[in-house]
């Protein structure tokens, strides 16, 4: 049995719904490294819970629930668990709740693993869970500095679609473009990409990371945040 797909009304991380502010405190729980859930709570305000350590999470619409969803109807007093099992996190419901509980537009029935970006429907709210990049947390952010993810020049967004560009067909596995690639699309030297990547690296907070990882993460970051969206990959 299926459930319909979150919308953008509902989706807590749709792309372009995340205001610079928005963006910075999410950038900011993943470069703790932890796992936590994503959701709106009933004034539309942007929520992170934090799951921790190994300990079982409940949520539903009691005020006792480790994620209380109280102004949510068609959730059950006690819907659903969160569960960790040798580090992984888990979704349990296994007859808990009356409405169900959604993964990816799928009921789940028992147990199931969850995996980043992970869409979990109870009742009408939904809650990403995001799996933490432990090998990937940079430096203390600046007060204010999410907002410079806003404020690409001309050029900086030019050169960010170029890089993004192989990933306009959705391939998930696609390679960013190189630099000689970026620089025959946007009509600069080399030299001049090479600059403007590295501004880009310090936008998006990328500078502790490995040489080799930064490329493929400023593609993931622009893509996912919608700074970069599909129909701007359409053509060369």
């Amino acid at each position: 049995m299926t459930h319909r797909a979150p919308d953008s009304e509902i989706d807590p991380l749709a792309r372009h719904s995340l205001s610079a502010g928005e963006l910075k405190e999410l950038l900011a729980a993943e470069r703790i490294g932890e796992p936590f859930l994503a959701f709106r709570d009933q004034a539309g305000r942007l929520v992170f819970f934090a799951t921790g350590g190994g300990q079982t999470h409940t949520l539903g619409r009691r005020e006792e629930a480790d994620v209380s969803i109280g102004w949510d109807e068609e959730v059950s007093g006690l819907h659903a668990e969160l569960q960790c099992l040798g580090g992984e996190w888990t979704i349990l419901d296994d007859g808990l709740s009356t409405n169900g509980t959604y993964v990816n537009a799928k009921r789940i029935n028992g147990r199931q693993r969850l995996r980043d970006g992970d869409r979990i429907l109870v009742g009408r709210t939904v809650l990403v869970y995001k799996c933490g990049s432990p090998e990937q947390v940079a430096a203390t952010a600046v007060a204010g500095e999410g907002a410079a993810l806003q404020e690409l020049t001309e050029t900086q967004r030019r050169v960010l679609i170029a890089l993004c560009r192989p990933f306009r067909d959705g391939n998930s596995f696609a390679t960013p473009a190189t630099n000689q690639q970026i620089a025959a699309e946007v009509f600069l030297g080399v030299d001049a990409v090479k600059m403007h990547m590295r501004t880009l690296f310090g936008k998006f907070e990328l500078g502790e990371l490995a040489q080799n990882e930064k490329r493929a993460r400023l593609a993931e970051c622009a893509l996912h945040y919608g700074v970069i969206s599909r129909r701007d990959l359409g053509s060369g």
